[in-house]
């Protein structure tokens, strides 16, 4: 073993181990809350320069995976910044006299949006009160019965010239109920009573209703003049009313002129509000008493005209203080762009300016949108409004009934309100790839990515940062502070998670887990969380989440699945993989075997040949078949059969972190070299025999490590890995432990000639000499078999 004892990895290169006296607080009591994020310089100055800018397109996607903090340091970032940030505006929707389907925006300063709409509806309850007082004043009353009796003179004097004319041809006219109404008259002139007219012949009838056909056609200019008298008299009614109102109506629309009609679009509004209460103005008058209709619910109702003069506060910003940050959980298309209400009337579906809703974008305008991409894009049509909207700075509220085939009986387009607004996109970087490859408007839209890393640097001042993190998550949350052990295990902890001795994990929320873990499991009589709670939580995780595992140990227990990690064994190798369950993951060794013979075919692939390789491991071996060429094939044609597989393995395998592992088994199989069977191995290889980096380092040196303490420790067992892959190692203390103790032992090698002299013991020549030999043998049985076959 000595000969190899150089390939060992040193005892402090297992674990990246904090001195503690580094450390100037006992607790994190002792030490001030963290305010910001740990590391992430790049995404902070990204965050920093697309939140400041003022430019179209300047949006921004936060890039990361979930649990770096993304979300919290991108709400806090800009809750700071909108403290100092007073873009916002109130917005009303009003009323269109003109065009009644297309309300009207308008926009406010900050607070006055609400006292218009107060404003506006008290002119409106004074009106509905005084206009009518005005009407049923003694003034108007005699106004109205001069004019009333001026023109029932003049329709007197027409029906009594009217009467003249008749009176010849034996006819009268009388006023009725029914309106005019012609009378035959008797010989004497005087008008026939109805039960005269009863008695009569029919041809006495006849003769009636031909006269007075005749005389119909011979009145109409009489009946011209007394109708246009009417309609003169109409007329003249109306003016005074419009009048009369007008003088009431202007005197409290010109104080909202003078309070609001400083730009000409909400003075133009106040005009045309104004014209139409004087058009209207018997809306405003007193009621008349009138006959009950048994169908009262299908008469008029006069109050839902007087909508119309109300105002629908859309954009209420009188008690924000800077300027708005509206973080959309639920962005559906309604709830981004707003939305039409409708009410059912009588079976009919009806809406009204008034039932306009704001969406997030109304509500965010001057300020700031946050949305999770993955919430954006689970909604229909909720990605291409969002666009529009940055695209032409305009947001529309418009209904999906058409585009879903719905019908309603009467619909509206409300006006755009100008947008300006920050949208922040929160995802990950692979629809960030998505998005930017297949969308053109992206790219143009989202010009500042801001990218936060899974991991920071492990640096005395991140280190410290999280000591902090823990103290203020303590104080947020009211758990009891942590020791100053107890936090560097938290320290071990989050590099073992990036599996990186010089890194620290940005996944804040595993931390954080364990944090809430490690509280509930202290003792109810400590102070403080201690080192032993912490350790006490991890394994405590890992053992919720290990069924699998600790299965598979059984099997490896009771020889269901058959490993050796004893002895030397031609053509077979301890090959070491990572398996997962959701968060958890292990290490599993597998026996790989590898069988020789002559052949044409190469290295054959039993995981291939079924189809449960997958392509990247499909490469590994690929590989190996260049190594092999170019180290043995050069000087003779590589005539043989190599069949390759993982024993007792039934599902899929991918990754090529095998690779070397399987070119070990080969060359012994080739040359019947044996390898030792108490050495796992793992590293991927070059076709030009470098051995290269893999993940799980650590799972899969634990993983074997339980196996051999299954089957018993025998003080020579191991495990082979890529040097690259030393700055990897945080080791359990147990699997420490066993390496300081000489039980057990990790090797790292950086070719596949020291792997093999870990592995058989051999140098570099000597494997060389016995793996020509037996392709020399292999090419001579051939030759052989075809000078036979010949002669």
């Amino acid at each position: 073993m000595k000969t190899i004892d150089k390939f060992k990895i040193d005892i402090k290169d297992l674990k990246n181990e904090y001195d503690i006296n580094k450390l100037d607080f006992d607790t994190t009591e002792d030490i001030s809350p963290l305010k910001g994020i740990i590391g992430q310089n790049r995404a902070v100055c990204a965050m920093d320069f697309g939140l400041n800018i003022k430019r179209r397109g300047y949006n921004v996607y936060v890039a990361g995976m979930s649990g770096t903090g993304r979300t919290s340091y991108t709400m806090s970032m800009i809750e700071k910044l909108a403290r100092y940030k007073r873009d916002n505006f109130d917005y009303v929707y009003v009323y269109n006299y003109k065009s009644p389907n297309e309300p009207i925006s308008l926009k406010f300063r900050t607070g006055n949006g609400k006292k218009f709409k107060k404003d506006v509806e008290d002119v409106l309850e004074k009106l509905r009160s005084d206009i009518p007082r005005t009407f049923e004043s003694r003034e108007y009353e005699d106004r109205n019965k001069a004019i009333t009796m001026e023109y029932e003179t003049m329709t007197q004097d027409a029906i009594n010239e009217l009467n003249e004319f008749a009176k010849s041809r034996g006819f009268t006219f009388q006023i009725t109920q029914r309106g005019l109404v012609s009378i035959p008259l008797k010989e004497d002139n005087t008008p026939m009573a109805d039960e005269e007219y009863k008695q009569l012949s029919q041809l006495q009838l006849n003769d009636i209703r031909q006269s007075a056909s005749k005389l119909n056609n011979d009145i109409s200019e009489y009946l011209k003049k007394i109708k246009e008298i009417e309609e003169e008299f109409k007329n003249e009614i109306s003016n005074l009313d419009r009048k009369i109102g007008e003088s009431i109506i202007s005197f409290y629309i010109n104080i909202l002129i003078e309070n609001y009609g400083y730009n000409e679009k909400k003075l133009n509004f106040l005009h045309d509000m104004k014209d139409d209460m004087v058009e209207n103005i018997e809306k405003f008058k007193p009621k008349k008493d009138t006959e009950q209709n048994i169908f009262g619910f299908m008469q008029k109702d006069d109050s839902k005209f007087f909508t119309r003069y109300k105002v629908n506060l859309f954009i209420d910003n009188s008690e924000q203080k800077g300027c708005r940050v509206i973080n959309e959980t639920n962005p559906t298309y309604y709830n981004l762009t707003g939305m039409i209400e409708y009410k059912n009337e009588i079976g009919v579906l009806t809406t009204s300016f008034m039932e306009l809703k704001a969406g997030a974008i109304h509500k965010a305008n001057g300020g700031f949108l946050i949305l999770n991409v993955k919430d954006l894009f689970s909604h229909p049509f909720a990605w291409e409004a969002l666009k529009r909207t940055l695209k032409t700075g305009k947001i529309n509220i418009e209904t999906l009934n058409k585009q879903y085939g719905y019908i309603v009986t009467s619909t509206l387009k409300p006006e755009p309100i100008d947008v300006d607004i920050k949208v922040i996109l929160i995802g990950d970087n692979r629809i960030y790839n998505l998005l930017y490859g297949y969308d053109e408007d992206f790219a143009k839209l989202f010009k500042v990515m801001a990218d936060f890393d899974v991991e920071v640097d492990r640096n005395e001042e991140n280190i410290y940062k999280v000591a902090r993190f823990i103290s203020s998550h303590c104080e947020k949350e009211g758990l009891k502070h942590f020791d100053k052990k107890a936090v560097l295990k938290i320290i071990e902890y989050s590099s073992r998670i990036c599996e990186n001795k010089q890194k620290l994990t940005a996944r804040f929320n595993q931390i954080v887990d364990i944090l809430y873990e490690a509280e509930n499991l202290s003792d109810d009589d400590s102070e403080y969380v201690t080192e032993k709670d912490v350790k006490k939580a991890i394994e405590s995780k890992k053992y919720r989440n290990n069924k699998y595992e600790q299965r598979l140990n059984e099997m490896f227990e009771d020889e269901t699945l058959i490993l050796d990690v004893e002895g030397e064994k031609v053509g077979q190798i301890n090959g070491l993989a990572v398996m997962g369950t959701g968060e958890y993951s292990f290490g599993k060794p597998s026996r790989i075997t590898a069988s020789t013979y002559r052949g044409k075919r190469g290295i054959i692939n039993i995981e291939r040949e079924i189809k449960h390789s997958g392509s990247i491991h499909d490469k590994g071996v690929l590989i190996l078949s260049g190594y092999l060429g170019e180290k043995y094939g050069k000087e003779r044609q590589l005539s043989l059969n190599t069949s390759i597989t993982f024993e007792q393995n039934y599902s899929g395998i991918d990754g090529d972190s095998a690779s070397s592992t399987e070119l070990y088994v080969i060359i012994s199989s080739i040359g019947s070299i044996p390898v030792k069977q108490n050495i796992a191995v793992t590293g991927s290889v070059s076709q030009k025999g470098e051995i290269q980096p893999i993940g799980g380092v650590n799972q899969k040196i634990e993983g074997f490590f339980d196996v051999c303490k299954i089957k018993g420790i025998t003080g020579n067992q191991g495990v082979m890995i890529p040097i690259q892959n030393v700055k990897n190692l945080m080791l359990s203390d147990e699997v420490i432990q066993a390496v300081k103790d000489g039980d057990f032992h990790i090797y790292a090698v950086s070719n596949i000639y020291e792997g093999l002299e870990v592995l058989t013991g051999l140098c570099e020549s000597e494997v060389d000499e016995r793996v020509n030999l037996a392709l020399d043998e292999l090419i001579d049985e051939e030759e052989e078999d075809k000078d036979e076959k010949d002669n």
